[in-house]
């Protein structure tokens, strides 16, 4: 298999099978026999539709080339074997599936939750020892624990259900575990966004069936990530916070989600819901409607190969994240890492776009660097915020899969 379908046509051979190299060693070494399968599931760069997929909102999304490498065998005991390169070991049985309160929060809460959902779906599943080292950033809005939990539902897919899982029903399948098992309110976009790999719109009307378009990036651009610093762990709150608020605004005229209100009924009814929710939640409502256009008009952009349009959206998607969603910084942080890379990247940046990435509130920044701005902005994110934390990406056409 061509390794530029997973890591992109400028990879680092020598670094990808030094990786796989390294992990089956470690394998051999701790089990005592070689992996069956090596399998890799990506991290991905949200572009478009911030915080919109989880009230049915439309959404393009990256798989990006930094990764979740996993080597696998099977085994016959029922156990699940994970471990994860700098982690403690855990196991799980098959037969003790039920949720786990002291779990919350946890790689094995969302391994459970798979295995669970699939239990439930499929029947009787077998064991698995995997061995996993990562190049994704944790806690830094790249999706480390959707690359896990698509990894887990793949890793299964393909040893005992025959591959016959769609990319969509993994990605289902790993959103049940984030939200009931592991205690986050997510939509479906990383997810999603993992398991189908490329560049993606991707409309949640129907979550359990969205519609789907694949687009090539624009030429001559790259993405750059920059981990500004903090951790996604402790601020789940703030998330289910935006999901909460706006669908306490759907409540208002009767309906669950954002996707199913008119905006025409919204706009009109702004003197009434002005008495009865916060400035900030009519925000972030306001913030959802406007995102779904942004998309369509960034996807038309894409294939139009309009690079200016396509970049003009993303920067207000940017604006909006800031200014009406309110998620680049956590209320009384002073620290401010996320608006302070945003800011210093407008400044840098003539021919490109930033925004807040993934989830926000802490974590990283999304910039969209034309090739003869890449070196000189990398070198100056790398200058404040660490050369460690500054990641380019390649938008990679495969989601999480087997790389034999």
């Amino acid at each position: 298999m061509d390794l530029r379908d997973f890591y992109g046509d400028s990879f680092d051979k020598n670094y990808i099978e030094g990786r796989a190299a390294a992990l089956e060693a470690e394998f051999a070494a701790g089990e005592g026999s070689l992996p069956e399968r090596l399998f890799s599931s990506p991290g991905r760069a949200e572009i478009l539709g911030n915080h919109t997929d989880h009230n049915h909102g439309k959404v393009l999304v990256a798989a990006i080339s930094c990764d979740i490498l996993a080597a696998v065998k099977r085994r016959d005991d029922g156990i699940i074997k994970i471990c994860s390169v700098g982690y403690k070991p855990f196991e799980i049985s098959l037969n003790d599936l039920a949720p786990k309160e002291r779990e919350k929060g946890t790689s094995t809460a969302l391994t459970r939750g798979v295995a669970a959902k699939l239990t439930e779906k499929y029947g009787e599943l077998g064991g698995f020892t995997a061995y996993m080292t990562s190049d994704v950033f944790k806690g830094a809005g790249v999706s480390s624990s959707a690359a896990f939990e698509v990894l887990i539902a793949e890793i299964f897919n393909s040893l005992y259900l025959g591959g016959k899982m769609t990319a969509v029903e993994k990605a289902i399948v790993s959103q049940y575990a984030e939200n009931v098992y592991f205690g986050k309110p997510c939509g479906l976009l990383d997810q999603s966004g993992i398991a189908i790999g490329s560049l993606s719109k991707l409309d949640f009307k129907d979550p359990k069936d969205p519609t789907i378009d694949k687009f090539p990036m624009i030429s001559g651009y790259s993405l750059v990530i920059t981990n500004t610093g903090g951790d996604h762990a402790s601020l789940t709150a703030h998330y289910a916070a935006i999901r909460s608020e706006m669908e306490s605004v759907a409540e208002y005229f009767g309906k669950k989600v954002l996707r199913e209100v008119d905006y025409g009924d919204f706009f009109d009814s702004l003197p009434a819901l002005r008495h009865k929710f916060s400035g900030r939640a009519i925000l972030r409502a306001l913030h959802f409607f406007e995102e779904n256009e942004r998309v369509d008009a960034a996807a038309k952009a894409l294939d139009a190969g309009d690079a200016k349009t396509f970049l003009k959206a993303v920067n207000e998607s940017g604006t909006s994240s800031l200014d009406k969603l309110q998620n680049c910084a956590v209320p009384a942080d002073e620290s401010q890492p996320v608006i302070l890379g945003i800011e210093i990247s407008r400044r840098i940046i003539k021919d490109g776009a930033v925004r807040v990435h993934g989830g926000g509130f802490a974590g990283s920044v999304l910039a969209i660097v034309g090739d003869g701005e890449k070196e000189e902005y990398v070198k100056n994110m790398s200058s404040l915020f660490g050369k460690e934390n500054v990641f380019v990406a390649n938008v990679r056409k495969f989601g999480t899969r087997a790389l034999d």
